[in-house]
């Protein structure tokens, strides 16, 4: 069946288009009611939207089937990314299908300020002359002081070098060679406040930047600084920026985001220095068809294809590698299950080590694939998206390792659980490059299928235990699909792995662990 994905936001109606393309049934349904969403959301696989619909707590938890919300869009305000992520629903954001659009109204907003064309407009329109009055400032050779250098600002940055002004950048992620290929100087924050005679915002609101616009960083500024604000609201401290303004140390504010949103109310209306947006950054007609385009491309290719991309609560699979992944995430499932039912005490740490050929590809899902299986026996719900976060929650050391050869096989999966009791390990690989194989556990070398019933069993490896343990099973009715020995020596215990045709019983399983050579046993389920 084709997976189903409910669009309940206005999108551009080629979003549409794409989903039925990749083979995706949709339904188009913008303008429903929370109550209405709420009452369908247990169809559908997936759930597009822009900024109307909130994607609540309740409303993921009732998405019982819900594998990917996708956001139109950056911001993801109105989507509950924890429990998303508890839910192991993957969610998406389009981050560069509205960066142009966005940088240029930042400039648009600049050379608004810079020369008060609102404000002119509003006298011209009015039947007045005022020539004297609109004085403005030319952007030639002043300096842009840009916060944040990364998709947008990095965009805003080139146009304001394009313009020939001086542009200086902060952003901590911003390496002197890209800003050298930007042809911008990169600064220290107070720096930038320091020299800047405009200053332009383009980072996510946070802790870190929540605020950070605010009395104290506004006493640094030079005298008559412009600031403008296409980023998110609460970044500027609005109260403290009307007081500048009215004190004359800030010339003038344009923004397009507000702390509240829809702004009806804002100290900030009506100041004579100001221009406001209602949250145009994104609209134009190009970025509203990039965007839609890119979020139902995205979403068709998880939910077709596994790929991974644009990911605010999980590891980016790309198209390419998803193929590649798909058997060795199947080896980290099987292994990590193994382990996990196989370890009976609580979980204080766990190695994965990588080995061969393996280690050329993206091994962050498959790391998050093996843990979500491993805890799992241990953790009610467990998924791939939330694994590491689960683990950490937990106080679980985590460590991978990486070797580019391999010893014994092309490419190897060894996992070594440490518990409060002891230390177990297991190792895999693929067969032909697409077969899972259990290759070693705890040391002994052991070449085994998991199949849906076994059992593990550990014995003293005393002639007639596997005809004593045949004939147990014969005369119970369980046939025996598969059985596999192992052992280090003659002188250790050895373990077998047995595959039944059948589940085992509580009654059969008893008299399975009471045969003599018999030390201890496990039913797996797989």
């Amino acid at each position: 069946m084709a997976p189903k994905v409910l669009i309940s936001d206005k999108l551009d109606p080629l979003a549409v288009e794409i989903f039925e393309k990749n083979g995706v049934d949709v339904d188009f349904k913008p303008g429903l009611s929370p109550e209405e969403i709420l009452e369908i959301i247990g169809e559908y696989d997936g759930l597009a939207v822009r900024s109307a619909t909130t994607a609540t707590p309740e409303l993921i938890k009732a998405g019982k089937k819900l594998k990917v919300i996708g956001r139109a869009g950056i911001g993801v305000d109105n989507i509950d990314i924890p429990t998303a992520t508890e839910q192991g629903v993957v969610v998406m954001n389009t981050p560069f299908g509205n960066s142009i659009t966005t940088a240029e109204h930042a400039i648009a907003m600049m050379f608004a300020l810079a020369r008060q064309i609102p404000q002119a407009n509003e006298s011209t329109h009015a039947g007045k002359w005022e020539k004297k009055k609109f004085m403005g400032t030319e952007l030639y050779n002043k300096v842009l002081g840009v916060i944040g250098c990364g998709n947008i600002g990095g965009i805003a940055a080139s146009r304001g070098v394009g313009l020939k002004m001086q542009v200086i950048a902060y952003d901590p992620f911003l390496s002197e060679d890209r800003a050298a290929d930007l042809g911008v100087q990169k600064v220290e924050l107070d720096e930038l406040f320091e020299r800047s005679d405009f200053i332009t915002i383009h980072v996510p609101k946070n802790e870190h930047t929540s605020n950070l616009i605010n009395k104290d960083t506004i006493a640094k500024m030079k005298d008559g600084v412009r600031i403008i604000n296409c980023a998110r609201g609460g970044i500027v401290n609005e109260a403290d920026l009307k007081e500048a303004l009215d004190g004359g140390k800030v010339a003038g504010a344009a923004l397009d985001v507000f702390e509240v949103e829809p702004a009806k109310d804002n100290v900030l209306f009506g100041h004579p220095n100001v221009v406001c947006t209602p949250h145009l950054g994104a609209a134009t007609t190009e970025a509203q068809v990039n965007v839609a385009l890119q979020v139902a491309e995205q979403m068709s290719d998880y939910l077709m294809n596994g790929a991974v991309t644009n990911a605010l609560n999980m590891a980016s699979i790309s198209a390419e590698d998803a193929p590649k992944l798909k058997p060795y995430l199947k080896l980290a499932e099987q292994l990590g299950s193994f382990a996990g039912q196989i370890t009976e005490s609580t979980i204080k740490k766990i190695e994965i080590e990588y080995e061969g050929t393996i280690t050329d590809i993206n091994t962050d899902p498959i790391t998050s694939t093996l843990l979500a299986t491993l805890l799992g026996s241990q953790i009610e719900s467990v998924n791939m998206v939330n694994a590491m976060q689960v683990a950490q929650s937990r106080g679980i050391e985590l460590k991978q390792s990486y070797n580019d050869e391999s010893k014994n096989w092309r490419s190897m999966i060894n996992v070594i659980v440490t518990t409060d009791k002891r230390e177990r390990n297991v190792t895999g690989t693929l067969f032909t490059g697409k077969e899972p194989r259990i290759v070693n556990i705890e040391g002994v070398p052991i070449e085994v299928a998991l199949q849906p019933n076994m059992v593990f069993i550990r014995n003293d490896d005393q002639p007639g235990m596997i005809g004593d343990l045949g004939t147990l099973l014969g005369k119970e009715g369980l046939n025996i699909a598969d059985f596999r020995l192992g052992r280090k020596d003659e002188k250790s215990g050895a373990i077998c792995l047995v595959a039944l045709d059948a589940p085992v019983n509580d009654e059969i399983f008893a008299k399975i662990q009471s045969q003599k050579s018999i030390t201890s046993a496990m039913r797996l389920k797989f």
